[in-house]
């Protein structure tokens, strides 16, 4: 307690060096939480909007069906056996058959997946009841990035081209009948949405499926034939770019704290320096080279704690209202084929925040050792007399 005490006094009696060492550190500090903040905001946000609009809590495969290899959806299809209809009639789960299509907006040919669903499904947040309209041919639900590619409005008529099982090619017209939007690209580029029982009709499937998509309280099931995959497993491209993202925003906030860091190395070795006598009077009163070292460590860490005070006077505001209010994502980021949503709000936590308060007090803590062992070498006596051994 005495040595934060004569720090704390040493650090103030420095004035203007001591606060603008404190300023940079607290900056690396809020910068720190806010880019932790915002990525796991992100993420919280991608994984319970795909979840929503996607996955569910998990989906059930065709083994030979590839998400990446549209080529495989000529052979990924099976009849949905009597287990799976009576959780699909339970709402338990939601078939969807998938098959590869060409479109032909105004004389454009456009590539794209015919994705059939059941209009009535209630587990996935698509507006797939928009699908149930008779009063159309063939109705069809697109996304806002489908819509703004084709140039299509609701009401507008589309041809489409497939081939069925058999390898024949066919062609209707569809009509759109809704456009939703939604943060998940996959949902929506180069997809479009037909009734179920119409997309087996037009494949000569009847009755079959390409997978099936479980409900976030059902426990996987043992159902022969599918293979069951798990949010973990749906969601492991998207895990990794947080990583990759989290690994290329410590460089920033690191570089921040590195400069802060060197500042405060650097008044630590100056003032070790200055203060030869000081030291000498602290040996000759009695105290350790040890105590004395640490008087010297607690005084360069505690400006960690100046650096949180400053911090938390315009940091704790400005983080708030980034928090409430986000930071709006330009149209662009749609391109990147990534879940966004129109704001990034960040997301920050106690263990988080925690976390990086113990990184900056540790860093400050060693920066300040590393040049308070010189006066291990001390002679009290050559101190006193203001002399560097």
């Amino acid at each position: 307690m005495l040595a934060l005490k004569l720090a704390i006094r040493n650090l103030l009696g420095a004035g203007l060096r001591t606060w603008l060492t404190a300023g940079v550190l607290s900056i690396a500090f809020v910068v720190m939480v806010f880019y932790q903040g915002l990525l796991d905001g992100w993420n919280l946000h991608a994984r319970s909007t795909t979840r929503e609009w996607e996955i569910g809590g998990g989906q059930y495969w065709h083994p030979a069906y590839d998400r990446f290899d549209p080529f495989s959806l000529q052979e990924a299809h099976a009849p949905l056996s009597p287990q799976a209809l009576e959780l699909a009639a339970a709402g338990r789960i939601v078939p969807e058959l998938i098959t590869q299509a060409t479109a032909y907006p105004d004389g454009r040919m456009v590539n794209l997946l015919i994705r059939g669903i059941p209009p009535g499904q209630q587990l996935l947040s698509l507006p797939t009841a928009a699908l149930a309209a008779d009063s159309v041919g063939i109705p069809a639900l697109i996304g806002r990035r489908m819509a703004a590619s084709l140039r299509l409005q609701p009401g507008d008529a589309l041809l489409l081209r497939w081939r069925d099982r058999s390898g024949v090619f066919d062609a209707r017209e569809v009509t759109i009948v809704g456009i939703f939007r939604a943060d998940v690209p996959s949902i929506d580029q180069g997809q479009i949405w037909l009734p179920l029982a119409t997309v087996q009709e037009m494949t000569g499937m009847a009755g079959e499926a390409t997978l099936l998509v479980s409900a976030p309280d059902q426990a996987p099931l043992p159902l022969a034939g599918w293979v069951f995959k798990d949010t973990d497993f749906l969601l492991k491209e998207f895990t990794e770019v947080i990583h990759s993202k989290k690994a290329g925003s410590s460089i920033i906030y690191g570089t921040m704290l590195a400069i802060a860091l060197l500042a405060i190395f650097d008044t630590q070795v100056l003032s070790i320096f200055r203060r030869r006598r000081e030291i000498g009077t602290y040996m000759a009163l009695g105290m350790t080279r040890g105590q004395v070292i640490g008087l010297f460590t607690v005084e360069g860490a505690a400006h960690s704690l100046f650096a949180l005070l400053l911090a938390s006077i315009y940091g704790l505001p400005l983080l708030h209202w980034l928090g409430t209010h986000g930071i709006s994502m330009p149209e662009v980021a749609d391109a990147t084929g990534m879940t966004i949503g129109d704001k990034m709000l960040p997301v920050y936590s106690a263990g988080m925040v925690l976390f990086s308060v113990a990184v900056v007090i540790l860093s400050t803590a060693i920066v300040s050792y590393l040049p308070a062992r010189r006066i291990a070498r001390l002679k009290p006596t050559e101190a006193l007399r203001g002399r560097a051994q």
